[in-house]
Formats: C-alpha cells, structure tokens, sequence
C-alpha cells in the first residue's frame, strides 16, 4: 500500500508542525470549562480530546473530514456494478482529508483482499467458544486471537524510534481492517448456518461485497452487496468521545498494539447505549407487530403502542441522540436506499410511518432533546431485507465499520504522539468542600 504510506508521510509532518505552532500559540489558552453537572452527566460537551478523522454538527451530522454525509455519497468512487460508495475510499478520506481517486481505492481493496487470509488459530478460537456465545463477544475474541501477528509488538521489541510508532500501526491496520470480514462472516456462519462456510471471493471483488458474497452467497443478489458498500461507509467514524472510538484511544495511548486497543473498542459498542442499539430497534418492531397485528399500519395504534413503550420506563429505540438535534443524516441515507430498492417492504412501511409518529410523541411527551430518529432506527430493516435476519449479529457489521475510523484516528494518535491519556478524578465529598455546601441528605 505505497501510495497511501507515502501520503501519510508527506502529510505527517507537516501536521506536527502544525500542532507544534498552535501549542507555542494557544497552548495555555482554555477550550472549556466544565461544570460539576457534566462532571456527574458523563463528561457531555466537555472539550478535552482531538479527533481528526471527523466531528459531529448537532444540525448536518457526522462530517467525515469536513464533508457531509452527501458529500461522502456523492464523491467517494464507487464499485463499477454499485451505486453506493465504496467504504476503502472513504477510509483513505480519513486517514488522508483527500477525496481518493479511483485508482487510490482500487490500490487499498488490492492491499486489503491481498491480506485476508486468517491464520488457521483464528477460526480454531473461534469454534473452541460455546455455540450461544453472542457474536459481538465472539468478535472481540476473534480480534484477540489475531494480535499475535501484531508487527507494532515484534517492532517495538525490536527497539523502534517512537517517530516510526505510526507506521508500525498502520501496517496493523492494513491487516486487520483486510481480515475483519473474514472473522465476521465465520462468525455468522458458525452462528447461524452450522459451520458452513461460504468461500471469498475472487481477489477482484471490493471489501464490502466479498463480505456479502461471504455473509449470504448469492441469495441476496447485488443488492446486499450494495448494501454493505453504504452500511461500512456511514457507520466508519462519529467523531472521538463516542465509546468505541474514545475506548479504542485510551488503550492504544498506553502503546497497547491496535488489536488491543479495537478489542476494547468493540467492547464498549457492544453495549445497548450505543452499537447494540440497532438489534433493540428490530426487537421492538417485531414485539410492535406482534402487538398491533392487522392494526399495526394504523396511525392511532401507532402512537398508542409507542406511549405505552414510554410509560413502561423504555425508551423508542433509534430515536434519539446525544449530540444530534435534527434527524440522523446518516438515517436519510438508509431511508433513500430503501425508497428506491424495498419501497413495498412491510418492515420498511412501518418505520416511514414510525418517522411521523414517534417524533410527535417524544415532543408531547417533552423529555426527548432530540426526538428524531438516528441510523439504528433503519439499518435493521434494510438487513432484514436482504436475508441477514438475526438481529444479533448486526452490531458486528457495525464493528467491522467502526475500525476503519478507531485505526485511522490511531495511526494518527502515534503519528502526533499523543500521551498516555490520564483524566484527574476527583470524590463527592471534594466537590462538597470546594463549593462550601452542606452534605446531602
């Protein structure tokens, strides 16, 4: 992979230099101050951290780089046979802030199918697991068992210059984003199909749809494939305080080679307040249609059966977001797809109608910041669709998404040197004296 290793090397110090002149600058100057509510509230809006890959505008949602969502649809290159954009383009953006050519992608799908193949112990750890052990867990471990070809560990033994540490990362990368679909689809296939594997495709096919020929064959047709072209491309990166991406930060600032420091990410969006959020989403369709049967088209049983979801303590999962105020783009994207590919889908029915009602709840309701629906409201049914039916294993599509841009802000975490991150905690009771208040209670 020449040509993106030379960009970076061109690019990256001209960064340092760059950060090096904004310390001397501004470096003493203050970003935010933080309150003793944010402290209790999970540290919300607190400026402490950098990011470059992306950043998240409460109004446009995730720009990639600087770009929008539209602008990643419209721009990146896209497969010969597809509409959508081809997620190896949309990893360089990160890396590089540069629209890749169609030959740059081309050069990255090369390098990624040209590394795929899983060392033998991979598949044997995985099989080794109980068969009910959820595949975000299975995920983890298949991840785990492939860091023992870590090269950031054989070269740091090695004694390398801490300036050299990104491109050892890089190279780790490389491996791990080209191997991910494979551990994902034997994930789903011993999961679900008993063990029957389904090979990959001919070196010529792109990441995304070798992932779908490998995930379904040829039941789905192209436009799985299709599919996941979109689906890798829009889940990649959501700027740097979101769990997966600030776990996977954290570990790596302790020099943890990045199959350690992905694990712990994949940890962290394993759970139900952030990547699991999208099988929650289809479970509640499913108890929705259950519930309202030949009635659930009815606007009325709608809304009833999404009060009674509130009154019951439960939030409407994909509605909602922690920075967001407007709907998800990333949702729009999904909702364009499937007018165009499933418009007499009944899942996809429900959700257009759930666009309507659930937002009105939520604002009669008055407790929703945001009552717009993000992309876990529709990634489900557009898997659904195309034969991916167990609801438990999309979160790992959202994983093998997530480290394109957790390995992109950490090839880039080692090309600044960012430090061992290492926040100061303080106790209640030092909050009580410093502000002279009574103790509570």
């Amino acid at each position: 992979m020449q040509s993106l290793r030379a960009k970076l090397v061109d690019l990256i110090p001209r960064k340092r230099d760059e950060i090096e002149s904004l310390l001397q600058a501004h470096g003493d100057q203050k970003l935010s101050d933080v309150t003793v509510a944010q402290v209790y509230g999970g540290m919300r809006g607190v400026k402490c951290m950098v990011t470059e890959t992306s950043a998240l505008d409460p109004q446009e949602g995730i720009r990639f780089r600087g770009f929008t969502v539209p602008d990643v649809l419209r721009l990146l290159p896209r497969a010969e046979d597809g509409e959508q954009p081809l997620p190896e383009g949309l990893f360089w953006l990160l890396l590089t802030g540069e629209i890749p050519s169609t030959g740059d992608v081309a050069e990255l799908t090369a390098c990624w199918r040209s590394r795929e193949a899983l060392p033998d112990g991979v598949t044997r750890t995985l099989d080794a697991l109980p068969e009910g052990t959820h595949p975000m867990t299975q995920l983890s471990v298949g991840v785990m068992a492939l860091q023992s070809e870590s090269v950031f560990v054989r070269r740091y033994r090695e004694g390398m210059h801490k300036t050299d540490y990104w491109d050892a990362t890089f190279e780790d990368a490389m491996t791990l984003l080209a191997r991910l679909p494979l551990v994902a689809a034997h994930i789903y296939r011993r999961t679900n199909h008993g063990g029957r594997q389904l090979p990959a495709a001919p070196p010529g096919l792109d990441w995304a749809a070798n992932l779908a020929l490998m995930l379904r064959g040829d039941a789905a047709g192209a436009g799985l494939g299709d599919l996941m072209r979109l689906y890798l491309t829009l889940h990649a990166d959501h700027e740097g305080g979101n769990v997966s991406a600030h776990a996977t930060h954290l570990v790596g600032s302790a020099l943890s080679d990045p199959y350690l420091a992905v694990s712990a990410g994949l940890n962290g969006l394993a759970g139900p307040l952030h990547g699991l959020a999208n099988q929650e989403v289809m479970r509640w369709l499913q108890g929705l249609r259950e519930a309202l049967g030949d009635k659930v088209t009815d606007r009325e049983q709608l809304s009833g059966y999404v009060w009674d979801t509130l009154r019951r303590g439960q939030v409407i999962p994909g509605y909602g977001h922690g920075v967001l105020r407007a709907t998800d783009p990333r949702y729009l994207a999904e909702r364009e797809f499937a007018l165009r590919h499933l418009p007499n889908d009944e899942n996809f029915k429900i959700v257009s109608m759930l666009f309507d009602v659930v937002p009105e709840v939520l604002k009669a309701q008055g407790k929703a910041a945001n009552p717009w629906p993000n992309v876990d409201a529709h990634s489900g049914v557009l898997l659904t669709h195309y034969g991916v039916v167990e609801h438990e294993f999309y979160t790992v599509l959202f994983g093998v998404s997530r480290a394109m841009g957790v390995l992109a802000s950490l090839i880039w975490d080692r090309a600044l040197g960012m430090p061992l991150e290492r926040p100061k905690s303080v106790t209640t009771d030092w909050i009580v004296k410093q502000f002279a208040a009574a103790p509570i209670g």
